[in-house]
C-alpha cells in the first residue's frame, strides 16, 4: 500500500512539473510573440526639415519666439553645420531627431554623418563606403544590409541624393527633400537643361529665390 502511494505521489509531482513547464512556456512564447509585435508596431517618426518647417510647426518643438525667428530668417541653409551655427546651446541630440537640414550623401563628410541621431562610426562609414549614390533607391539597397527596412525609412529625413537634371526619373526627383508632383513634373518639363542658369530661369517661375537657392543644392548637369 505505501508503495503505491508512493508511486502515486510521484507521478502526481511530475504531472504537475510537466504542466508548470507548458504553462511556463506558454507565457515565454506569448512574451516573445508581444515583442515581436511592438517591433512590428514601431513607426518612423518624420523629421522636420529645418528649410521648409511652419512657424507654427517650430513652435510645437518648444522653442523660443527669438530662436524661431531667428531659423526662419537665415533660410535656406546649405548644410547642417550653417544650422548648427543658428542653434547652439541647444540640447542638439534630442532636436536632431525632430528637425534636421538632409545630408548630401556624395559630398557630405564621414565624420558629420554622426550628426545623425542613432548613427555612429560603423554606419556613418557604410554611408561613405558605397559612394557615389546615383539615386536614392541605391542608398536603401545598399544600406539595406546593415538595418532593418523601418531604420533605413529613419534615414530617409536626414539624407539625399543630388539628381541629373536632363536623366533622373521621376521618382528620382520626388525623393529630393520638400519636392512633390508639380515641382518634379517642372523638373523634367523643361529638359533638356543646357546648363544651371537655365535651371534657375525655368524653376524661378515657379517658386521664390530662397526656395530656388534651396533646390539648387539637389541637382546638377553632367
Amino acid at each position: 500500500m505505501k508503495k503505491i502511494s508512493k508511486i502515486l505521489i510521484v507521478s502526481i509531482s511530475i504531472i504537475l512539473f510537466l504542466v508548470s513547464c507548458k504553462e511556463s512556456s506558454g507565457k515565454k512564447q506569448k512574451k516573445d510573440t508581444n515583442i515581436e509585435n511592438e517591433k512590428t508596431d514601431i513607426k518612423t517618426v518624420a523629421v522636420l526639415n529645418a528649410n521648409l518647417a511652419t512657424e507654427s510647426d517650430l513652435i510645437a518643438l518648444g522653442l523660443s519666439s527669438e530662436l524661431i525667428a531667428k531659423i526662419i530668417a537665415f533660410r535656406p541653409y546649405e548644410s547642417m553645420t550653417d544650422f548648427n551655427e543658428i542653434i547652439k546651446g541647444k540640447d542638439t541630440e534630442e532636436l536632431f531627431k525632430k528637425i534636421f537640414v538632409p545630408f548630401n550623401l556624395n559630398t557630405t563628410a564621414e565624420v558629420d554623418f554622426k550628426m545623425i541621431p542613432g548613427i555612429g562610426n560603423r554606419i556613418a562609414h557604410e554611408f561613405e563606403e558605397y559612394r557615389p549614390y546615383t539615386s536614392i533607391k541605391q542608398f536603401k539597397r545598399e544600406i539595406g544590409k546593415y538595418v532593418d527596412e523601418n531604420e533605413v525609412s529613419r534615414y530617409l529625413n536626414y539624407v539625399f541624393v543630388p539628381v541629373e537634371l536632363n536623366t533622373s526619373t521621376e521618382d528620382d526627383i520626388k525623393s529630393l527633400p520638400g519636392v512633390g508632383n508639380r515641382i518634379s513634373h517642372e523638373f523634367i518639363e523643361y529638359r533638356p537643361y543646357k546648363n544651371l542658369a537655365q535651371f534657375r530661369k525655368e524653376i524661378g517661375k515657379y517658386v521664390d529665390k530662397k526656395e530656388l537657392k534651396r533646390l539648387e543644392r539637389f541637382v546638377y548637369l553632367k
